[in-house]
């Protein structure tokens, strides 16, 4: 700002998306982003504003943009079996990644090939999602707390060609294979097991290896120069038809990670973050780009975040940026399991994945000497955050004070008409938007019967409701579709649905997610149609089984209600917001 002679965050935000151009010049020179082959220009909009080509003729591979820091520096951050931290510098972290790089090429993939990972995010994860990027491999995120069915919906869509995985994961004091989870998924898959502990002790088949069998001793491997629109990471986020959309990232969407980093949370050279999360959703490849590319340690840790055990790594591990979601502050507060640690170096928090409640988030500054608690709303699909607040302007519990950095929207109401409250639309380009679903049309989904603005901007469905104040900061409202946000995870009504089929005598469900009272993350209330007279508390416990075994044991049912039959329209779809009128109402 202080470059450009501008007083005040607004002002700076607007250059950033109405010179677009010359921002993402700047931002890929101040996070130092490696060309292999310098680009042409910033952006080509000759096939339209809706398929941007970005860094037209460069080439690159994002991964060698993560390794900038000193090689002595600290990349990541970790506890042993025994409970000891351990650092993983860039240099180690580089040769473990290109030692994945070699074994891959030696097994005979190539450039393009798509590769899944479903394990807990730990260090060797790391280094197995930055050794497949650099060989020019397509990294296929799926977390490891998935059904088979919803890992083999995953890997099919994706088409991958193998799958890394651990042998075993703990699960409180439970330990589970997970080896045997992913082969229920896709038996004819070549599967590389990454051990629990120091050995793969359990026998597998022919056609897969363990860790130590599979990695190469090799610690050089020159990444693959790709086009910056090459894909290298395929996420999935719930749509509303119950198949999750395949999301590609390609080589430039990090940057939009990294770039919301350095503006929001404020990341500079040797801070440390941590953010419980995974590889199978956005905030895990996120977290690893905005840390690194920013010269940064992230701060790993596999276990429950909702016990004290976590808030000591926390502490130990000298943390300065702690990323949550808002049910786990939920949890912290009626436990006060956090409370009477040291965590003076955090600086500042983030919270994403779900409403918050500003009660919970005034207690969570509160942890630290009362640091700031920077929202960061988005989606897969953007790569980052449409919605955030800066260290540079007053920080409210709850609430954003800016779009981000290279970003704009636009509020409109039930009539497409600019609004203060109403549904959040995105006004294109910016770096971070998708250019392609695997499974759909990216056009249908999130272009089509969308209104211009009033200067002829296209825009671009998100499917948020926000609430622009008087003074100029934003909350989020909820979505206005039907996918809905569970401990901060984006999962659809229909997918829900479809775990809790099969329940004798209940003939159909309807799920939906309602604010609590005081605000803050969503209840999941399900709707049974049955004309039997049943017992509410074991019906919801069956529920509750099957929906950890078929979808995700983090997704826990707040409530059952019994009704003759269904609300629906003309054409027997649910009508799933006249059941959450209805529960709000009562």
């Amino acid at each position: 700002m202080s470059k450009l002679g501008m007083k005040d965050v607004k002002s700076f935000h607007q250059w950033t998306v109405h010179h677009y151009q010359d921002f993402w010049r700047a931002v890929v020179e101040a996070l130092h982003i490696v060309f292999d082959k310098k680009p042409d220009a910033v952006c080509d909009l000759s096939k339209g504003i809706e398929s941007p080509a970005w860094f037209p003729g460069a080439k690159l591979n994002i991964a060698n943009s993560c390794f900038n820091a000193d090689k002595s520096s600290p990349a990541i951050i970790y506890e042993d079996a025994n409970n000891k931290l351990v650092t993983l510098t860039y240099e180690e972290l580089n040769h473990l990644s290109n030692r994945v790089a070699n074994s891959l090429v030696k097994q005979g993939f190539k450039a393009g090939d798509a590769i899944g990972i479903a394990m807990p995010m730990n260090q060797y994860a790391v280094g197995i999602y930055l050794g497949i990027i650099k060989m020019g491999g397509v990294v296929v995120s799926i977390a490891d707390s998935f059904s088979s069915e919803e890992i083999a919906v995953r890997l099919n869509l994706a088409h991958a060609k193998a799958i890394f995985t651990q042998d075993f994961t703990l699960w409180g004091n439970k330990k589970l294979s997970l080896y045997e989870k992913v082969l229920k998924s896709d038996s004819a898959m070549t599967v590389f097991v990454v051990p629990l502990e120091s050995r793969v002790s359990i026998s597998l088949r022919d056609q897969d290896k363990a860790w130590e069998d599979f990695l190469d001793d090799n610690i050089n491997f020159t990444a693959v120069s790709c086009d910056p629109m090459a894909a290298c990471n395929i996420l999935f986020s719930s749509g509303t038809t119950g198949e999750p959309k395949a999301i590609v990232w390609n080589h430039t969407t990090p940057i939009k990670a990294a770039s919301d980093a350095y503006f929001h949370q404020n990341i500079q050279p040797g801070d440390v973050l941590a953010w419980p999360t995974n590889l199978g959703w956005m905030m895990g490849p996120w977290l690893i780009f905005a840390a690194l590319i920013n010269h940064g340690a992230v701060a790993l840790y596999t276990g429950a975040p909702k016990d004290r055990i976590f808030g000591e790594f926390v502490q130990r591990a000298k943390v300065n940026m702690l990323g949550v979601v808002p049910t786990l502050v939920a949890t912290w507060r009626q436990s006060k399991c956090m409370e009477g640690l040291d965590w003076s170096t955090i600086k500042v928090f983030s919270s994403t994945g779900e409403c918050s409640n500003a009660d919970d988030m005034l207690y969570l500054m509160s942890l630290a000497g009362n640091k700031p608690v920077i929202e960061y709303c988005g989606g897969t699909e953007i790569g980052g955050a449409y919605l955030s607040s800066t260290v540079v302007q007053n920080n409210y519990p709850s609430l954003f004070t800016t779009p981000t950095m290279g970003l704009d929207i636009a509020i409109i109401d039930e009539e497409g008409k600019p609004s203060d409250v109403g549904e959040v639309a995105i006004i294109p380009p910016s770096i971070g938007l998708s250019t392609e679903l695997l499974n759909a049309d990216q056009h249908e989904v999130y272009y089509a019967n969308m209104p211009q603005q009033l200067d002829g901007r296209i825009l671009r469905r998100h499917g948020d409701q926000i609430k622009r104040h008087a003074d100029g900061y934003y909350s989020i409202l909820g979505r206005v579709d039907d996918t809905m946000n569970l401990g901060g995870i984006k999962t659809s009504a229909a997918e829900i649905e479809r775990a809790l089929s099969g329940i004798s005598q209940i003939i159909e469900t309807a799920a939906i997610a309602v604010p609590p009272p005081d605000n803050g993350p969503s209840l999941l209330i399900i709707y049974a149609s049955t004309s039997a007279n049943l017992d509410k508390q074991t019906v919801m416990k069956e529920m509750q089984i099957k929906m950890n075994a078929h979808l995700n044991p983090l997704f826990k049912i707040s409530e059952v209600i019994f009704v003759n039959e269904l609300p629906k329209t003309a054409s027997n779809k649910i009508m799933r917001r006249v059941l959450r009128k209805q529960y709000l109402g009562s």
